[in-house]
């Protein structure tokens, strides 16, 4: 990675906000660009294949942008276009779903649920992650879509968040799990409401904290110069302005329309 570049972080709406957060808590002196699909978002309901075309449009626009690592802060695109974006790009590019699936190995007795997107589940990430690293770990996945809009709405602390919540997560309580992957980087935006339904006995593997480790361990230098931080949205602006704002706990300075 370049000494001065800027690191991208792309996801399909506001829920990539919660890898941006960590990123810049562990590298508080760098320079971070975040592109939000929001006029395309979910990504979870569509197909692999048109997953992948909207991320490498994506990652496209943020090399133009002169970013040296690429940050897929979306385990659905993460899921689908990790290879292919690897594949195409000269800088490092670092998915959510592999520090999630350590994580979660290293916390749990032997049970983990995995809740995701249609699209990352039907994929079986998690699962295999999971499993390529013990596989004597039982991994059982379920889909949340709703949390996804929760959260773009900004309905996450709502009593309607808390209804679908228990909704979701009763299969996988039934089936007696140990810990939760929120396998999904809108969900960590819902971590308050999800674990007034899990209760303090299950350990909650948040794919933001664990992805934002694995960069700062891939980072070499300290840039000099004040960290600037730009956000890119292709939709919805100022829904995304009032969101960022109050997730991130700062006004958002730097906010461009931008076409992919």
């Amino acid at each position: 990675m370049p000494k001065h570049s800027s690191i991208g972080i792309f996801d399909s709406g506001v829920g990539g906000l919660t890898v941006f957060r960590e990123i810049a808590r562990a590298l508080p002196h760098h320079s971070l660009i975040y592109l939000g699909d929001s006029a395309r978002v979910p990504y979870g309901t569509k197909s692999a294949e048109t997953v992948t075309r909207y991320s490498l449009q994506a990652a496209a626009h943020l090399i133009d942008r002169g970013i040296g690592m690429l940050v897929i802060a979306c385990n659905t695109a993460t899921a689908a276009a990790l290879p292919a974006l690897q594949a195409s790009l000269t800088i490092p590019v670092i998915g959510v779903v592999e520090p999630g699936a350590r994580a979660a190995v290293a916390r749990t007795r032997g049970r983990v649920g995995v809740i995701a997107t249609e699209g990352t589940v039907r994929s079986q990430a998690y699962t295999k992650a999971i499993r390529l690293i013990d596989p004597k770990i039982e991994v059982i996945e379920s889909a949340a879509p709703l949390f996804v809009s929760l959260a773009e709405e900004g309905w996450a602390n709502t009593h309607v968040a808390r209804e679908v919540a228990e909704i979701y997560l009763e299969p996988l309580l039934d089936a007696n799990i140990d810990t939760l992957v929120l396998g999904c980087t809108h969900y960590p935006i819902l971590r308050g409401t999800i674990e007034q339904v899990t209760g303090d006995k299950i350990a909650i593997v948040d794919s933001a904290e664990t992805t934002a480790s694995f960069v700062k361990s891939a980072v070499r230098h300290k840039p000099s110069g004040t960290p600037k931080h730009q956000f890119l949205v292709t939709d919805a602006e100022e829904r995304f302005r009032r969101i960022a704002s109050d997730f991130l706990e700062t006004e958002i300075e730097h906010l461009e329309l931008v076409t992919l």
